[in-house]
């Protein structure tokens, strides 16, 4: 191992940044110590700025300044993206003259001198590492994972010039076989799709996917033949003559348009059934590319495990079918893994590539993201502090008060928002920062998106289910515990319905299993497994409501509304709750009753604060 001379504690700074979702890692000896988004701090969704308050907490969670870490690694290497960009340009001068003129001031001020950037604003004068973007992806998806060895897929945008790679992961070692290059992408492609049906890029793609089971994949054909050279190896070429994102301002152009019968949905429109089928249809050709990809991968490397990162391993309803339908064994998928957890591959990338340490897996086959509950938490005095000084009205539960009291609270049909422990790292909520509710109650699923989350009513929802009972409920014969597969129910649970003539959003009106809440339109659900040793607090709210009702899951989503990041701080969390129509709020072993606190003037000027995504 290639360490400094008389060390024996490396810490390594791992920094995404200047993209979309920048944010910060420390990684100590190969332990991942802290990982947090920018934009929990910052409050901006998908932050892109340099990650200062991310960065600060990683940096107070490892009791250490700057000065004092061995390494800074970056997720990409500036020089190689910055030639991709100047050699588009000059390919389709002089359309893309606005585009570039926009882009060249970050990149002359910052992007270009990113060394001393990160130097000079961490106050850090040692060694900055820059692994190329999809090495970082295949260095967040292998390195935490449980296996020993396995095949990694990464899957994106673009990075420098690479939108996927594949190769091989052992030990401490990443040897990458092949690379689909710019501007031939399938995340590109969704995101295409996601401009066009009226969501907002890098943002709203899994609204595209939650959207695609009301509609049917009447454009399939025409997607495969008219934008894709599709290979059997899962490579492709995209026909771009149909995108505008080379030189333009936005992803697709008027040719594209006219080929899918009219222009872009406005967003915030009402939805069409050709916008429907515009998602089924893109989401069925991205489910083929995958499984494609998988088994090509499969057959080069013999591996029988597969790692996924990048932004499209996202797609939970296409990692179901990986594991469902393709040929490894297992897969495991990095629970941040668009372009925040570059970071934490970034700093991983540095300990065992640049540095050579061994790595070892867990003997209990766990892995070692721990849940990826590597945000801040916030201690008990702290919290009640808090509280006094907003004279806010709470009851102080027990350890052991907590979890029977709001189990009860949720089979009565209340909304809860749970801020416990450490924040999520990922865009995921898994219990820590998360608003909860009874998966059986018919009105849960149009309650929580219209009168709490303020947001779109066709959107499912996920359960959180003790990991153990999960083979109980769905499709599913290992633990999820980061909410990327998606699985159907099982028969077992569904209801008899009359679908006769029923399309569009008008199938949310149905209900279809005794677990309505959580339960999609096509009987798939989005599921989350939870373990007592990722989230013991969470583990036994979950199994006390099993007890009380013999239903093991709970609705869990995110603790926020639409265009707002997920509470981060206790102050958000309070300010969410009383802005809402949530009943109660759990903040550590403080039980908040709405009905107790003081009548505010209903002010409605805060959803402005947020830009809709």
């Amino acid at each position: 191992m290639n360490l400094p001379a008389g060390k024996d504690t490396i810490n390594i700074l791992g920094l995404s940044a200047f993209y979309h979702d920048s944010a910060a890692c420390l990684v100590r000896n190969g332990e991942i110590v802290a990982a947090a988004q920018q934009e929990r701090f910052s409050r901006k969704k998908h932050d892109p700025d340099f990650p200062v308050a991310a960065i600060a907490y990683c940096l107070q969670e490892g009791g250490l300044t700057a000065a004092e870490l061995d390494y800074v690694a970056f997720y990409d290497k500036p020089f190689i993206k910055f030639e991709r960009l100047l050699l588009t340009y000059l390919a389709y001068a002089p359309r893309g003259l606005v585009s570039f003129l926009k882009a060249m001031p970050l990149w002359l001020k910052r992007k270009l001198w990113l060394k001393d950037y990160i130097q000079n604003e961490l106050g850090f004068t040692g060694k900055v590492i820059f692994p190329e973007h999809h090495e970082s992806h295949a260095a967040s998806a292998f390195y935490p994972s449980p296996f020993t060895e396995a095949a990694f897929l990464t899957m994106d945008g673009v990075g420098e010039w690479a939108t996927a790679s594949y190769g091989v992961a052992s030990g401490n070692t990443l040897e990458l076989r092949a690379e689909l290059l710019f501007p031939h992408s399938l995340g590109l492609l969704y995101s295409a799709f996601t401009y066009f049906t009226g969501f907002k890029v890098n943002s709203g793609e899994y609204k595209l996917m939650g959207l695609a089971p009301y509609g049917a994949p009447v454009y399939a054909g025409l997607i495969r033949q008219e934008l894709l050279d599709l290979r059997e190896d899962g490579s492709f070429r995209l026909n771009m003559r149909y995108f505008d994102y080379c030189a333009g301002l936005t992803m697709t152009n008027a040719r594209f348009a006219r080929l899918f019968g009219g222009p872009p949905r406005k967003p915030e429109t009402p939805l069409t059934q050709r916008e429907m089928d515009l998602a089924a249809s893109v989401q069925a050709v991205t489910e083929e590319i995958m499984l494609r990809m998988a088994r090509h991968v499969h057959r080069e490397t013999g591996m029988n495990k597969l790692v996924l990162a990048g932004g499209v391993a996202l797609n939970c309803v296409g990692n179901g079918r990986l594991l469902r339908e393709g040929p490894f064994q297992d897969i495991w998928i990095q629970p941040a893994a668009g372009d925040a957890g570059g970071a934490l591959g970034a700093a991983l990338y540095a300990w065992y590539r640049y540095l050579g340490a061994d790595r070892h897996v867990s003997p209990n086959g766990r892995d070692a993201q721990r849940g990826s509950y590597l945000g801040p938490h916030y201690r008990t005095a702290e919290i009640e502090n808090f509280l006094i000084a907003n004279e806010v009205a709470f009851t102080k539960l027990s350890d052991l008060e907590i979890a029977p009291t709001v189990a009860k609270l949720l089979a009565e049909e209340h909304v809860v928002g749970w801020f416990q422990g450490r924040m999520e790292f990922g865009p995921r909520a898994l219990g820590s920062r998360s608003i909860l509710g009874d998966a059986r109650s018919p009105r849960m699923q149009s309650l929580m998106n219209l009168k709490i989350k303020f947001r779109e009513s066709f959107r499912p929802f996920a359960p959180a289910v003790l990991a153990e009972r999960a083979t109980d409920y769905f499709m599913l014969d290992r633990e999820s515990p980061y909410m990327l597969l998606v699985a159907p129910v099982l028969e077992r649970w569904r209801m008899p319905t009359d679908e006769h003539g029923v399309t569009g959003l008008d199938k949310l009106k149905i209900m279809r299993a005794t677990i309505p809440a959580v339960t999609h339109v096509d009987y798939s659900a989005r599921i989350q497994t939870v373990h007592p040793a990722d989230n013991p607090r969470f583990y036994a709210l979950i199994k006390a409501f099993a007890d009380l009702t013999g239903c093991p899951l709970l609705i869990n989503t995110s603790f926020n509304v639409r265009g707002e990041p997920i509470v981060c701080r206790p102050a958000e969390a309070l300010a969410c709750f009383m802005r809402t129509n949530m009943d109660y709020l759990v903040i550590e072993n403080f039980l908040i009753a709405k009905r107790d606190q003081k009548q505010t003037v209903q002010d409605l000027s805060w959803q402005q604060q947020f830009e809709l995504d």
